[in-house]
């Protein structure tokens, strides 16, 4: 029997895997939300508890862009170490061009589909999904101005935002993803925001 590693799976499981569904796959969850009960625990960019050459096929739906772009090439070369030689990749990612259309077009309140977790809509493929961060779970996030000032958004469990503007254009981004990083696992996330910040000299402006 074939090996499927279903990568961010969520809640889904291979029953709803057309194609992986007929009998001839085994199945390993990963995942790096233990509440979700995978079968390993990890991160996209750190599978390094999947043996390499391990699995037959790797099922990736919505999740890879749930990482940071440099975090992309990171990841691709994690799937394909654990692969096999004659592997293969299901890979599913948000269309952003349409998305943004949507927008444009004061559409982003429509419902897209409909996902495990509720509907989702176009505003929240751009910010995360609103349930999510609404009912406990805290999103930190770097984006660029309309101006050009590159703005950390915090989006608290009781769904208030804080916008934090980086005064220098000339920080490095991957110095600003370390902090980001670092805060998102501390137990308070916007005092471990605040201090991961500091401890790198990056000083910014509280909008809201």
């Amino acid at each position: 029997m074939k090996t499927l590693l279903n990568v961010g799976c969520g809640l889904s499981n291979i029953s709803e895997l057309k194609g992986f569904n007929n009998g001839s796959w085994k199945e390993i969850r990963f995942d790096i939300d233990k509440e979700v009960n995978p079968d390993v625990e990890g991160s996209l960019t750190d599978m390094s508890m999947v043996e390499t050459a391990s699995v037959d096929a790797i099922y990736s739906s919505y999740n890879l862009d749930h990482i940071y772009a440099h975090e992309v090439p990171i990841a691709l070369k994690e799937f394909y170490r654990v692969l096999n030689e004659d592997g293969f990749v299901v890979a599913q990612c948000p269309d952003i061009q349409t998305i943004c259309e949507l927008i444009a077009q004061d559409k982003y309140l429509e419902v897209l589909y409909e996902s495990d977790a509720g509907p989702i809509y176009p505003i929240d493929v751009i910010y995360g999904h609103r349930w999510y961060t609404k009912n406990g779970h805290e999103f930190v996030g770097l984006r660029v101005s309309v101006g050009g000032e590159m703005q950390v958004v915090y989006d608290a469990l009781a769904g208030k935002r804080r916008v934090l503007e980086i005064k220098s254009r000339s920080t490095n981004q991957s110095t600003i993803d370390d902090a980001l990083r670092e805060s998102i696992v501390c137990k308070n996330v916007f005092s471990g925001l605040v201090t991961a910040l500091n401890a790198r000299s990056i000083e910014v402006d509280y909008l809201d």
